[in-house]
């Protein structure tokens, strides 16, 4: 969330830069200013009455000391009243700062200056592209005919074993996902990131903590009885693990990936648009994530674009990079780059990865600082993530685009995982 300071600082300008957003938020900076002032009253108040009620105590010892009952008995009657008092000042003030807690965490995170206005994905920039599109002949067929042809992947019996977006791997096409799984880890591995394995559901906390809730446990799959919810990506344990702890600026950047499930309500999605393993419930993604120092994130950023630019081109995916508007940016991120690859027999862009800096916005939520040598003040890092990458469309634009007379032609760079060249 924003920081409390950033608001009382510069009141108009976050609501101004919230409009890129297309977030109106005049009313709830005025709140958040507003009961702020009252919190602050209620302290100075309470600040005082506790003062009092300690000199007094002082005093009534001294008074026993010296013989004077009477005296000490009034100021007895004193304290009996101030400690009253102080209690229902308490009380306001825990409500107050409950109230403001609940006014900051509906402020989404200001917008870095480079993101353009725009109400929804059609306004989304492309700064780029890259790869070749493939020339194919002969029938081109979209994926879920393919997966059924060489019954690789079953979606009907994933529908009778769960539900719809719940797909069965099978034979090659198990194999197949299993290599992109571990040549994504792999290229991670090489390019500096510490492999994790983290739990597959998380507490409330750690949802908070990375702003899936409140903005979003519609999404998430919630096991009631034990209140975990299971996550939507990896980013929300990976992330956690740095909840409440202060770094070494030394240690900074800090480089974590992980590979896991990852379940999604997806509510209100249908039509031809999660076709096949277009939109799923459940599917794998591998995940980057980065704690920066805040004056090297935009740095860190670029170049996690980049990383995953090149596992792209290393797969040989047509792909375009898209900086997203304001209208399609997501609550929690200053600056998204998305990234999108092309499917030929379903002629359209494929969107396989996000990457975002966060800045502070979710250090606030996490308590995750740093501390810069011989500073005592610990400082708020900035917190950065990329699904590198997600494997269903992934998977999807690979089958589509390699399908040849031979069979689906598996990229050079998969063939030492998959242990074949075809899936025939």
């Amino acid at each position: 969330m924003l920081t409390l300071k950033l608001i009382q600082d510069n009141p108009q300008e976050v609501i101004d830069k919230l409009k890129i957003k297309n977030c109106n938020a005049q009313e709830l900076v005025n709140g958040i200013i507003s009961v702020d002032t009252s919190r602050k009253s209620l302290q100075t108040e309470l600040d005082g009455g506790l003062a009092e009620m300690n000199s007094i105590s002082k005093e009534i010892g001294i008074l026993f000391k010296e013989g004077k009952r009477d005296e000490a008995d009034k100021l007895k009657e004193r304290t009996a009243e101030l400690k009253e008092n102080n209690k229902i000042l308490g009380d306001k003030l825990a409500e107050a700062e409950k109230e403001l807690h609940s006014l900051l965490i509906q402020l989404p995170n200001i917008p870095h200056p480079s993101v353009p206005a725009g109400k929804s994905d059609a306004d989304n920039v492309e700064i780029r592209s890259g790869g070749v599109m493939p020339e194919l002949a002969g029938d081109i067929v979209p994926h879920w005919e393919l997966t059924k042809k060489y019954d690789i992947i079953d979606f009907e019996l994933g529908t009778k074993l769960t539900g719809a977006g719940f797909p069965v791997y099978k034979g090659k096409g198990a194999r197949f996902q299993r290599a992109l799984i571990a040549f994504f880890l792999d290229e991670a591995n090489k390019a500096g990131y510490t492999e994790v394995v983290p739990p597959l559901m998380v507490n409330e906390d750690s949802a908070y903590g990375t702003g899936q809730l409140p903005d979003k446990e519609g999404q998430m799959y919630h096991c009631t009885e034990d209140n975990l919810y299971l996550i939507p990506t990896a980013e929300v344990p990976v992330t956690n693990i740095f909840r409440d702890v202060i770094l070494d600026a030394k240690q900074l950047p800090v480089k974590y990936t992980a590979y896991t499930p990852c379940f999604r309500r997806e509510a209100g999605s249908y039509g031809k648009d999660v076709r096949g393993l277009n939109r799923l419930h459940q599917f794998d993604k591998v995940e980057v994530v980065q704690v920066a120092h805040p004056d090297k994130s935009y740095e860190v950023l670029d170049s996690m674009v980049a990383y995953v630019e090149g596992i792209v081109n290393k797969l040989g995916l047509p792909y375009r990079v898209l900086r997203l508007c304001g209208g399609d940016l997501s609550f929690t991120s200053a600056l998204t780059f998305d990234f999108e690859v092309y499917s030929v027999a379903q002629e359209k862009w494929l969107e396989v990865s996000s990457v975002s800096n966060f800045e502070s916005y979710q250090a606030n939520r996490l308590k995750l600082r740093y501390r810069e040598e011989g500073n005592k003040k610990p400082v708020l890092a900035h917190t950065l993530n990329g699904s590198a990458l997600a494997l269903p469309r992934i998977m999807a634009a690979l089958l589509e685009n390699n399908q040849t007379e031979k069979g689906i032609r598996m990229p050079e760079c998969l063939i030492p995982y998959t242990g074949f060249e075809y899936i025939d």
